[in-house]
């Protein structure tokens, strides 16, 4: 893991100091990282929450859909003589990520011809004979284990184009931050143990109260893609009907997790859970020193977070609405019933160390939730069956003649014989 890490820092050194080149010699200037799921999620998270830690001479951008829109827009005004691409995937099959590299890579030997492939195209992946097959020079290969999970990546060597974009030392900040996260969940006493203290307050209002999601709410436009971060590490995780022994479960195991940034939140679904009939629990998070602070802004983010989980927690009763001479009939709208649980966590500033640590904590709940609940947090068969199925549905959709849908249910053959019929094939 060591030797890896060296060789991706390696890598990065000479692409950050100009000594890697393009084919026609010119400075690496842009990265576009190609993956999905955990091949993006992290490093495309980890990119935004560390942007002022970004070295502001490389332009990394990030491509996981396979709508061609998506590849179309992160190669826009791109120069394919100063541009690096990184295709992270762990099989090296996956067909999004496959798709989109074969894309780009037509994008740039298209411009700078066949031979320039060695010079703009590094992988990241387990699989070293079909990173080959592809193209792509084996020692421009960084490495990694099967048995490291998708959403529990980033700090690998998935996390290729966040090293180039934010340094070796920031990335190492970043371990640092991680690995004291890891060290205090093996180590603190249960009582002061914060991320088992989260997964038992989850417990609590997922299995015994019913609660079928869970908002996450970072007050920092930096974090925005935290909560899509955490969709994946908690719902891939501990979206699970099975225990351990492959009995059916008989009580509630993941939530569905979802949230938006602070204040934004607050004009948009913080109305459903100050007064909504459903249950759920939310989990503020804040930076206690900004990194920019504009006027009075940073005073106002913090107090609207603290504001949000006092209200959340002690509401508004009848009476106190009442006594601010608000009329009868209005009273029972703007009366707020409390007691919904929300959790502030509180970062000191927003550096490579302790956003570490903010991923590394809810990894390590994530874990102690599935330990908690008896199911295993490290597959995911069930991201497997639409993906069988869309390599059938992919040949009906292209085939020349018209295929034989009788297999199909009667729903999806109707969509693929009005999509036929969209793009001509009927």
């Amino acid at each position: 893991v060591l030797a890896e890490l060296d060789r991706a820092v390696a890598l990065a050194e000479r692409v950050r100091s100009g000594d890697w080149r393009g084919a026609t010699g010119e400075r690496i200037r842009s990265v576009v990282n190609i993956g999905i799921g955990g091949s993006d999620l992290g490093p495309r998270m980890l990119h935004r929450a560390l942007r002022d830690h970004v070295d502001v001479d490389l332009d990394v951008r990030f491509v996981s859909n396979v709508d061609p829109d998506d590849v179309t827009d992160a190669l826009h005004e791109l120069d394919p003589a100063s541009t690096l691409v990184v295709v992270v995937s762990k099989t090296f099959s996956t067909t999004e990520t496959l798709t989109n590299a074969r894309t780009v890579r037509r994008w740039l030997t298209d411009a700078l011809g066949e031979d320039a492939v060695a010079a703009h195209v590094v992988a990241v992946s387990t699989n070293a004979e079909r990173v080959a097959a592809f193209g792509i020079d084996p020692t421009n290969m960084v490495g990694f284990w099967d048995w490291v999970g998708g959403r529990y990546s980033a700090s690998s060597a998935v996390g290729l184009s966040l090293l180039l974009a934010i340094g070796p030392a920031s990335f190492r900040a970043l371990l640092d931050g991680m690995r004291a996260m890891d060290e205090h969940a093996v180590t603190a006493p249960v009582e002061r143990n914060l991320p088992v203290q989260m997964a038992l307050h989850q417990l609590w209002y997922a299995t015994l109260l019913g609660a079928g999601s869970q908002a996450v709410v970072p007050y920092s436009t930096r974090l925005a893609r935290f909560p899509a971060y955490l969709q994946q590490l908690e719902m891939e995780s501990n979206g699970k009907r099975v225990t351990l022994d492959g009995e059916v479960v008989d009580h509630g195991t993941g939530a569905v997790v979802w949230g938006e940034p602070g204040t934004d939140g607050q004009h948009a679904f913080f109305q459903l859970l100050h007064q909504g009939t459903q249950l759920v629990p939310v989990d503020l998070i804040g930076v206690l020193r900004p990194t920019h602070d504009t006027a009075d802004h940073h005073d106002q983010l913090l107090a609207n977070l603290f504001a949000q989980g006092a209200a959340l927690a002690f509401g508004r009763s009848s009476d106190e609405v009442a006594a601010d001479g608000v009329d009868p009939a209005l009273v029972p709208h703007r009366t707020f019933p409390g007691d919904r649980p929300s959790t502030t966590l509180l970062l000191d500033a927003l550096t490579p160390s302790t956003v570490g640590a903010l991923v590394a904590l809810y990894e390590q709940r994530t874990a102690a939730l599935a330990a908690l609940w008896g199911i295993n947090a490290y597959d995911q068969w069930g991201v497997e069956l639409g993906k069988v199925l869309a390599t059938g549905l992919l040949e009906d959709l292209t085939s020349a003649a018209p295929p034989d849908t009788s297999t199909l249910d009667s729903s999806t053959r109707a969509l693929v014989e009005v999509a036929r019929r969209a793009r001509g094939r009927a």
